[in-house]
C-alpha cells in the first residue's frame, strides 16, 4: 500500500506537470540557448582568480550568510547588496535591472512571484546544475513550487507553514482554550472581547494578501489550474468563499482588528495586550520576537500552537517563502548555484542565517531543522520547542497548490479592495476583484484562459 507521503509527492508531481503545459510558449523563450550555455558551461575564473558573483536579497540574516560563505569559499566570493523586500520595491528593482542588463547573478524571489519572473524570461533554467540528489534534499512542496515546465528555476531556502502565536496569560485570564478549529477560534475571539472590551484575538492585514491566500490554501482552495494549454483561475470556488465569508463575519462582528501588517498600530496593540494572537508563518516567530522581545517582561508570555483548521485536523498553507534564482544574463550560474546550494542545504548556511537571533526560518531542507532549532533562542517563548510545531505544520502543507504568472496584478487588486474594508468594501468583494484583475492580466499577456 502506498504511503500518504508518496501520494502527496505524486500529487505534487502531477501539479507541476500540469503547470508545464500552461507555461508553454513563455517558458520556451526563457529557456533560450544563451541560458543553456550559461547554466552548463564553465564560469569565469579559469585564470585562477576567485569567481566573483553578485547577490541581491532582503531576508534577515542574509548578510551573515554571505560573510560565512565568503570566509569558507576562497574560490567564489559573493558581493551582497541588501534591497527592500519584494513587495516594498525589491521586485521592481530586480525587474528594472534585468531589463537594463545589469541584474545581479543571483537574487531572492518568493515562491508566489517566481512564475512571473519565469514567464517574463528574467531567470534562467538551472536544471543541469541541480541533480536529483539535491532536489531530494528539499521538502517536496517547496521543490515543486520551484519546478515549472519540467525545469528547475530556483532553489528553495525555506518553507513557510502557518502557525498561531498567542499570549498565554490573556487566554488564561479569559478562560480561553487554544482553538483547534476555526469555529473555536471565533468563540475564543468572542470570549476575549467579553473579558476585556479593548482586546481582540488577532488582526486582519488589509495590505498583505498573502495571509489571506495562505488561509485559502489551507482550506483546500486551488486558485490556479490548467485545462489543456489554458490557465484556469478559480478564486470564487467554495473553499475560498468559505474563508472569505468567515473573515468578513469576524470583521463585521468586530472580533478582530483591521490594521496594516507589522505597523506601529499593530505593534502597539500587541505591546498593550489589546491583541492576543498573531496568525503568521514559521518566519513570524522571529518577527514577533524581534518586535516585542526588547521588553524583558514579554519573555515567556507568548507561545506557539498549530494553526486552527476547518475540521481540527492538521492542515497548513504557505505564507511566503523564499528562493534563490539565477538571473537570465548571468554567465556565472554554476557559482551562483553553488552559493545557493550551500546557503540552503548546509548546517553552516542555516546557522549563519538564524544565529543573529532575528530569524526563525523553517529550512526547506528538513535535515537542517535540528540546526535551526539549536540556533534560534526561544527564551521569548518560554523555552518552548517551537520548531516541533513548525515541523508538524510543514508536513501538513496541502498539496496541489500552484501560483500563477500574474500574482502582482492579483495581489494589487486584492490589496486595493481590502483597503476599502470598513468603508463598504468586503472580503468576498476583494476576492472577486482579484479574480477579474487576474483574468484581465493573463489575457493582456497573451496567455490562454479557459472560459
Amino acid at each position: 500500500m502506498s504511503s500518504p507521503a508518496l501520494h502527496r509527492r505524486r500529487a505534487l508531481r502531477l501539479a507541476a506537470a500540469a503547470t508545464a503545459t500552461v507555461l508553454g510558449v513563455t517558458l520556451l523563450a526563457a529557456c533560450g540557448s544563451d541560458g543553456d550555455k550559461s547554466a552548463s558551461g564553465a564560469d569565469a575564473g579559469s585564470d585562477g582568480k576567485p569567481v566573483s558573483i553578485t547577490f541581491w536579497g532582503w531576508a534577515k540574516g542574509t548578510k551573515d550568510v554571505v560573510q560565512a560563505f565568503n570566509a569558507s569559499h576562497p574560490n567564489i566570493q559573493v558581493t551582497f547588496e541588501e534591497i527592500p523586500s519584494g513587495n516594498a520595491g525589491g521586485y521592481a528593482k530586480i525587474s528594472n535591472a534585468v531589463k537594463a542588463g545589469n541584474a545581479p547573478d543571483v537574487f531572492n524571489v518568493e515562491y508566489p512571484q517566481l512564475p512571473d519572473f519565469v514567464s517574463q524570461g528574467a531567470v534562467q533554467d538551472i536544471s543541469k546544475l541541480v541533480p536529483a540528489d539535491l532536489k531530494g534534499k528539499y521538502l517536496p512542496q517547496s521543490m515543486e513550487l520551484t519546478t515549472l515546465g519540467g525545469a528547475t528555476w530556483a532553489l528553495p531556502l525555506d518553507a513557510s507553514p502557518q502557525a498561531l502565536y498567542y499570549r498565554k496569560d490573556l487566554f488564561e485570564k479569559a478562560g480561553v482554550a487554544v482553538p483547534k478549529t476555526w469555529d473555536e477560534f471565533k468563540d475564543a475571539a468572542a470570549k476575549l472581547k467579553a473579558a476585556d472590551a479593548n482586546t481582540r484575538i488577532a488582526t486582519f492585514f488589509p495590505d498583505d494578501p498573502s495571509t489571506f491566500e495562505a488561509m485559502a490554501w489551507q482550506a483546500g482552495a486551488k486558485w490556479y489550474g490548467t485545462s489543456g494549454d489554458s490557465w484556469k483561475v478559480d478564486m470564487a470556488g467554495a473553499d475560498t468563499k468559505k474563508v472569505a465569508d468567515y473573515w468578513q463575519g469576524l470583521i463585521a462582528d468586530d472580533l478582530i482588528r483591521v490594521q496594516p501588517s507589522f505597523s506601529q498600530q499593530w505593534t502597539a496593540s500587541l505591546q498593550k495586550g489589546e491583541t492576543a494572537a498573531y496568525l503568521g508563518a514559521a518566519w513570524g516567530g522571529g518577527v514577533l520576537k524581534s518586535t516585542l522581545g526588547t521588553d524583558p517582561a514579554a519573555n515567556g508570555k507568548w507561545a506557539v500552537a498549530p494553526m486552527p483548521s476547518w475540521d481540527g485536523q492538521p492542515a497548513s498553507g504557505m505564507l511566503g517563502g523564499t528562493t534563490f534564482a539565477v538571473s537570465k544574463d548571468s554567465k556565472k550560474a554554476k557559482a551562483a548555484v553553488e552559493f545557493a546550494t550551500w546557503a540552503t542545504t548546509t548546517p553552516e548556511g542555516i546557522q549563519a542565517r538564524i544565529a543573529s537571533g532575528s530569524s526563525s526560518a523553517y529550512p526547506a531542507d528538513p535535515e537542517l531543522v535540528p540546526v535551526a532549532k539549536a540556533a534560534f533562542k526561544t527564551d521569548f517563548y518560554g523555552g518552548q520547542d517551537i520548531y516541533a510545531i513548525y515541523q508538524d505544520a510543514a508536513k501538513a502543507i496541502k498539496p496541489n497548490w500552484s501560483w500563477g504568472p500574474t500574482m502582482g496584478s492579483t495581489n494589487s487588486a486584492m490589496k486595493d479592495a481590502f483597503g476599502k474594508l470598513g468603508q463598504g468594501g468586503t472580503v468576498p468583494a476583494a476576492v472577486d476583484a482579484a479574480q477579474q484583475a487576474t483574468l484581465a492580466e493573463l489575457k493582456n499577456r497573451g496567455l490562454k484562459v479557459a472560459g
